[in-house]
């Protein structure tokens, strides 16, 4: 069991709740349709970026960071640019090939995707075969999804991450904060996709010091003070 710097990033379907129905054959391929978009998702993943675990409707996946948050940081946002542009394509085709009259394969452009990246630290231990992910920072990822955000599609970075990601070309963003009982105000981006999800080139990171990277050189302790997120070195 050990602590390491990474970044997290939750991708969660919208609409997942409503898009279940009580007939059998609707659920069964209800559930099929989210898997196969989930599967779309994680496997556009490239490493570093790895799945921990899946979420019924939800994918966790992280990033250790080793060396330069900055670079690790614009990597990763990258790569989530690229899971909303999977999805709407393995929506698309599913919705021209399917030939099914059910509640689930009629109703599969109701599903929409939302990502929320944060960097932190998690608590990473072995549990049989299975490698598990805990600590504050896991938990304020999987807090994120309760929002007071009012759309269903978006892409969310807290301060931190964003701070090293820069913003996303084409991308609309918008400040956002949230209030959640006992880790306190915690300060957003919110992006939202551009109509035409074509690859672009990511921005240079937002680092407060040229080429300096608040992970690089030794262990961290993370704070909380008022609505930041702060990172320090721990003395050797």
């Amino acid at each position: 069991m050990e602590i390491k710097p990474v970044t997290l990033v939750l991708a969660d379907i919208s609409g997942y709740t409503r898009f279940i129905k009580d007939r059998e054959i609707s659920l069964l391929h209800a559930e099929q349709i989210i898997t196969d978009l989930l599967e779309a998702v994680i496997d556009t993943a490239e490493y570093p970026l790895a799945l921990n675990k899946l979420e019924g409707d939800a994918a966790l996946l992280y990033t250790p960071v080793e060396a330069d948050a900055a670079a690790v940081a614009q990597d990763v946002a990258r790569q989530a640019v690229r899971f909303f542009q999977v999805f709407k394509q393995k929506r698309r085709a599913m919705i021209e090939d399917s030939g099914c009259p059910c509640d689930a394969c009629t109703h599969i452009d109701l599903l929409e995707l939302k990502a929320f990246l944060h960097i932190g630290e998690a608590v990473v231990k072995q549990v049989r075969q299975f490698e598990e992910l805990g600590g504050e920072d896991v938990i304020l990822v999987h807090r994120l999804l309760k929002n007071s955000v009012g759309a269903s599609e978006y892409l969310m970075m807290t301060a931190a991450f964003h701070r090293l990601s820069g913003d996303l070309a084409g991308w609309q963003r918008a400040a956002h904060t949230e209030e959640y009982e006992t880790i306190g105000r915690v300060n957003t981006a919110v992006f939202y996709p551009p109509c035409d999800l074509a690859p672009a080139r990511m921005p240079a990171a937002g680092v407060d010091r040229a080429g300096e990277s608040p992970f690089a050189l030794e262990p961290l302790r993370r704070s909380l003070t008022g609505d930041a997120l702060e990172f320090r070195h721990l003395p050797r």
